[in-house]
Formats: structure tokens, sequence, C-alpha cells
């Protein structure tokens, strides 16, 4: 069971991109630091070339063995742990990359690990929050929804959220499944792709990438 507060395994078992929106303004928890999330990026386990599911057999392994809610954690380039969340629901299963936070608690540790003092800069980034968290490849496979100083908790405002086309792959670029609080400074890249649209508070204005989800 999940520790009060804290999302449970249910949460991750819906759409995957309803997820990776409603994770958005949620606080990520990582033993004592923790920021807002600004920005994810999703991912289909069936059919997403951009996805290691599409041509990594260990990342099929993983969803295969994993609940939803366990952390996809993998190291980009050999330099910079990322971290994503595995959502399984009953139609539709994927991956979501937690793109960057706005620092709410552990600022001084997360200013340490990254060398520098801007807060901006801290978690602007997939690399940059792993490294300002302390999030490492021992971190993968485990249950983000245990609530033993780790997971994430709701939002406690409502977020205006913006959806844009995915960055930094070379596939399947076209799909506007970047999730991101709109104006905030925080996010990694500023939204503004041919794909960017915006999404009204209850989340119900526009199709999502041809899925036939309506967000």
């Amino acid at each position: 069971m999940p520790r009060r507060g804290f999302l449970g395994r249910d949460f991750f078992e819906a759409h995957f991109l309803e997820c990776a929106r409603d994770l958005v303004g949620c606080e990520l928890v990582w033993n004592g630091c923790a920021g807002r999330i600004v920005e994810t990026e999703a991912y289909a386990v069936l059919g997403d070339e951009a996805c290691h599911t599409f041509a990594r057999a260990g990342a099929r392994a993983f969803v295969e063995r994993n609940p939803a809610g366990a952390a996809y954690v993998y190291l980009n380039y050999g330099i910079h742990w990322l971290l994503n969340v595995l959502v399984k629901g009953e139609a539709e299963q994927g991956i979501i990359l937690i793109r960057a936070l706005e620092p709410t608690r552990g600022i001084p540790l997360m200013e340490e690990r990254r060398r520098t003092t801007s807060q901006r800069a801290l978690c602007s980034g997939p690399g940059k929050l792993a490294q300002a968290l302390g999030i490492r490849g021992t971190d993968h496979e485990r249950s983000l929804c245990s609530g033993a100083g780790i997971g994430f908790r709701p939002g406690n405002r409502s977020v205006s959220v913006v959806c844009d086309t995915r960055i930094g792959i070379s596939r399947a670029k076209d799909l506007p499944w970047r999730f991101l609080e709109e104006g905030s400074p925080y996010v990694s890249v500023q939204p503004g792709g041919a794909g960017a649209r915006a999404l009204d508070r209850r989340g119900k204005k526009d199709q999502a990438g041809g899925t036939g989800l309506a967000l």
C-alpha cells in the first residue's frame, strides 16, 4: 500500500497519455528532495518507433515483468540517467519520461549535486533532474508507488497544460505527446512546435496524436 498522500499504483493503471498529462503539477519526491513536475513525455509500448520497446528486447521484458508504477531508469548516451515510469492501462501501455521539475524541497543538496545555484537550471531537463535528485541505475525497476521516501504526490493547485511534439528523438517526431505546464520557466524547452496546442483545464479540448483519446 502507498504511504498516505502518495499516488498509488491505480494512478498508473490508466491510458499512458492521460497519465502523462495528469502527472504535470504533481510533486516528485526523492529521498528528501522534491520538485513539481512541469514537463513529461509519453511513449507507447506498442508501435512507437521512438520507444525503447520498439527495438530493445530488454525493454519489452521490463514491461512484461513489472507492474504499473515501476521505474524505468536508463543511461542516455552513456552520460545521463533518465527517470521514466511504467503505465499499464487496460487498452494501452506506455512509458513516461519525467522531463523537468520546479524544485520545491532539498534545494541546497540539489545545488550541490548540480554545481549551480540557478533554480531554473537545476531540473530543467531529464538528465539534470536525475542528477539533482541523485537518481541512479540502481533505481531501475523500483516501485514508485510504495511511498517509502520516493514517489509522487498529487498537485495542490490547478494546472493549465499545453501539449507539444516530442523532442530529442529522430523517429515519430510529429506526435504531440510532450505535456507542459503552461507558462512555466522550468521546462526543458518551451512549447512552440507545429504540434503545440493548449488543453483546457478539464483536459478535454483536443485529440492527442490520432490515438482517439480525448484529452
